[in-house]
């Protein structure tokens, strides 16, 4: 595809999300306290084929892949699922483009199950992007991660062959998680996963690490009864919070022109004012 020019890149994503985006901090799926530090948002390197689609107002097919925390559940209701709404924040951002977000989450699936169904739930879909959820699961069953960085680049590769961009989703920070030995290094596999294999990593545990320093340790609002599972506030942030990522990503061509939103950090994924901008000590690795 030809490569759009990043004056005509910045004034079409200007024209189609500058004015949504300005407009929904508030809007009734906006949890309150969402807002993380800017330090935290940044998905790299920039999709460059799906700002293009977006210049040309092509369609957009996402699709969200992983385990129970991309199924949805705990939320009281399938479209409170995080790609559920997703797809309603991407539209806000983008309502010139006809965007689709197919939800492929399977609980209790593990890095292997998911390999096995790629071809048939995902490329078959034929998207433009994929965020992928991983690794939950293998921490919870086991302390061996020897196989499971190569099985993640492994999938990267399958999806980048069929035509995708790819986002890594790492864990959720939640009390079940943080209670296994193996989790700090299916953090580090899933980081290099993305670097290895140059796509998106959307570092969720410690967004939802930084919620829970702004709720002084209280974990009720972002994770259920069970330890594990977010919740329908919680899924609303993350949701929220990625479409910014994303549209971020998709702006980072647009150096030369001025900025299409306002200095308010809501590209940076702030929610509102109250929000400071400075990242807590133990928030960045």
């Amino acid at each position: 595809m030809t490569r759009v020019p990043s004056i005509a890149l910045g004034a079409a994503l200007a024209l189609v999300c500058g004015a949504a985006i300005a407009g929904d901090i508030d809007t009734p799926n906006t949890a309150a306290r969402c807002g993380v530090p800017p330090a935290l948002m940044v998905i790299q390197p920039p999709e460059a084929r799906i700002a293009n689609r977006i210049v040309e107002h092509k369609p957009l097919t996402i699709v969200a892949m992983g385990s129970s925390s991309t199924q949805g559940v705990g939320a009281s209701a399938p479209g409170l699922s995080y790609p559920s709404r997703l797809a309603s924040d991407l539209k806000d951002r983008f309502p010139a483009i006809d965007i689709r977000v197919v939800n492929r989450g399977k609980g209790g699936e593990d890095v292997t199950e998911e390999l096995a169904r790629l071809d048939r739930d995902v490329i078959a879909e034929h998207p433009e992007l994929v965020i992928w959820q991983v690794g939950t699961n293998a921490v919870l069953r086991r302390d061996d991660l020897s196989a499971d960085g190569k099985l993640i680049e492994e999938g990267v590769g399958q999806l980048k062959a069929g035509g995708s961009e790819v986002v890594l989703m790492d864990l959720q920070y939640a009390p079940r998680v943080l209670a296994r030995p193996a989790y700090a290094l299916m953090e580090q596999l899933i980081a290099a996963a993305a670097e290895h294999t140059r796509v998106g990593l959307f570092r969720r545990f410690d967004i939802m690490r930084y919620w829970q320093s702004e709720q002084q340790g209280d974990t009720s609002a972002l994770v259920g009864p069970d330890g594990l599972h977010m919740t329908d506030r919680s899924y609303g942030c993350l949701a929220l919070e990625l479409a910014d990522a994303l549209a971020g990503n998709w702006q980072g061509q647009k150096r030369a022109v001025p900025p299409a939103f306002p200095p308010a950090a809501r590209v940076a994924g702030l929610a509102g004012p109250h929000h400071s901008e400075a990242p807590p000590a133990d928030a960045t690795r």
